[in-house]
């Protein structure tokens, strides 16, 4: 890997990373235009439940030996983001960052996505 790759994948991963790290610490001090979506969206009673799993799935991402654990939770996260952005008629923010941080694990590491046929 080239150094200008290497280079654009830690920013792809990170920016989507940093703004999902605000994210749960707009959930953990309860902000005021995060409680009325949750509350409009009835999942108030997830909302530190939801913003512990986000902090939890950026930070296996960003642990070495926990980077493909961390990968996999924060697809599925930003997997139900992108169900509740749609089902509440916003744009779909939560692709983009999904798009990034897939494009930036591809520019990292190839082999996570390619597997060779094994034959019997």
């Amino acid at each position: 890997m080239t150094k200008t790759t290497r280079i654009i994948s830690i920013v792809l991963m990170a920016l989507p990373s940093a703004m999902l790290l605000m994210s749960a610490i707009m959930k953990f001090t309860q902000a005021q235009p995060i409680v009325e979506g949750f509350t409009k969206s009835g999942l108030i009673g997830y909302l530190n439940l939801i913003a512990v799993i986000e902090l939890l799935a950026v930070v296996l991402f960003w642990i070495p030996k926990a980077h493909k654990v961390g990968f996999l939770l924060l697809c599925s996260y930003l997997g139900g983001a992108i169900c509740m952005e749609l089902a509440g008629g916003q744009f779909p923010t939560a692709a983009v960052f999904l798009a990034l941080i897939w494009i930036g694990v591809y520019l990292k590491n190839k082999a996570m996505f390619l597997q060779e046929a094994k034959t019997a």
